[in-house]
C-alpha cells in the first residue's frame, strides 16, 4: 500500500476512530491516524495518514482549518454543542441582528479561549471528557488561539436565534467555545448547533471521499503529492539527497519548515532552519 494520505468526508454520527477503524481495513495495515478529530456530531474534512504519512500528520495539525457552522443563541448545554443536557434557557426575542453580527465580529483575531470541559485535552494524562464522564469538575486554562475569518451569513432572530457562520481558524480552535462565548456576551448563553469542517490545510472537500466512496475505490494521496501541497517544497541535487538519507544539516536558505526532495521527486524529509543552516525535523526515508 502507498505512503500517503486519505481525505474523508466523514458522516454525522460517526467518531474519527470509527473512520480510522474502517480506513486500516481498507488499507490493510495498522498504521493509520488522523489529523485531529471531529467530534461524532460533526461532518466534513478528516485528513488520515496510512503507513510513513501519519509522521506527517503532527506538522500538518499546525495548519488553519475551516468551518460551517450554526450557532444557536438562548439555550446553554452541558457540552456546548446539540449533543449536551441543557442547563439553561433565555430568551432571545430582545436581540436584533446588528447586535448579534457586531457580537460575532469580536471573536476575530489572536484569543485567548478556554476550551470545552470535554475536550479531547489531557489533564494529569486523562481526557477531559472522560473526567466529566467520571463526575469530576474539570476546569481547563484559556489558551491562545487564532481566528483569522468568521463570516456571518445568515442571522435568524425568534424565541432562539441562530446565526449560520463560516470560520477559518488555527489548529486547536473550538468552535463550540466560540458558540458558548458569543451566547454569553450577547447574556443569553449559545452552543453549536451544527458543524462541518471544510479544511484543514490544503485538504479541503473537492478532495474528501466518503467513507462508502473509498470502499468502492480506495485512493492514496501519495506522500510527495500530499508533502508538496501542505508544505515549501525545496528540489535538491543527489549529494544533498544523500546528506537528507543520514539526517545532516544542509546549507541552504529555508524560509520555514519545508518538504525537500530528491532529484527524481522522492519526497525525503521536512527540514527548517536552525542556526544559520537546514536541520532535518523528520526524515522520510529507508
Amino acid at each position: 500500500m502507498t505512503d500517503g494520505l486519505v481525505v474523508v468526508d466523514k458522516a454525522g454520527g460517526m467518531t474519527s476512530h470509527d473512520v480510522v477503524s474502517r480506513v486500516r481495513r481498507l488499507a490493510g495495515t495498522r498504521k493509520v491516524g488522523h489529523a485531529g478529530t471531529l467530534d461524532p456530531m460533526a461532518t466534513g474534512v478528516l485528513v488520515l495518514g496510512v503507513n510513513r504519512a501519519t509522521r506527517l500528520l503532527g506538522h500538518l495539525m499546525l495548519t488553519e482549518k475551516a468551518y460551517d457552522a450554526t450557532l444557536r443563541l438562548g439555550v446553554v448545554t452541558t457540552t456546548d454543542d446539540a449533543e449536551g443536557e441543557v442547563t439553561a434557557t433565555a430568551a432571545t426575542d430582545g436581540l436584533d441582528e446588528e447586535t448579534v453580527r457586531a457580537a460575532a465580529a469580536e471573536f476575530v483575531g489572536d484569543l485567548l479561549q478556554v476550551p470545552t470541559a470535554v475536550s479531547a485535552i489531557k489533564v494529569g494524562g486523562k481526557r477531559a471528557y472522560q473526567r466529566v464522564r467520571d463526575g469530576e469538575e474539570v476546569e481547563l486554562k484559556a489558551r491562545p488561539v487564532t481566528v483569522h475569518e468568521l463570516v456571518v451569513h445568515d442571522v435568524r432572530l425568534g424565541e432562539t436565534a441562530e446565526l449560520d457562520v463560516s470560520v477559518r481558524c488555527s489548529s486547536g480552535t473550538y468552535i463550540r467555545a466560540i458558540a458558548r462565548d458569543l451566547g454569553a456576551r450577547l447574556g443569553v448563553g449559545g452552543h453549536l448547533a451544527a458543524l462541518r469542517r471544510t479544511a484543514v490545510g490544503p485538504y479541503d472537500l473537492d478532495a474528501a471521499r466518503t467513507v462508502d466512496e473509498l470502499a468502492e475505490a480506495f485512493t492514496v494521496l501519495p506522500i510527495a503529492d500530499a508533502a508538496r501541497a501542505a508544505f515549501p517544497a525545496r528540489e535538491l541535487d543527489d549529494r544533498q539527497a544523500g546528506d537528507v538519507r543520514v539526517g545532516r544539516a544542509l546549507d541552504v536558505d529555508l524560509d520555514g519548515l519545508t518538504a525537500v526532495f530528491a532529484p527524481d521527486g522522492e519526497f525525503l524529509a521536512l527540514y527548517e532552519p536552525r542556526d544559520g543552516v537546514a536541520r532535518a525535523v523528520a526524515v522520510f526515508t529507508g
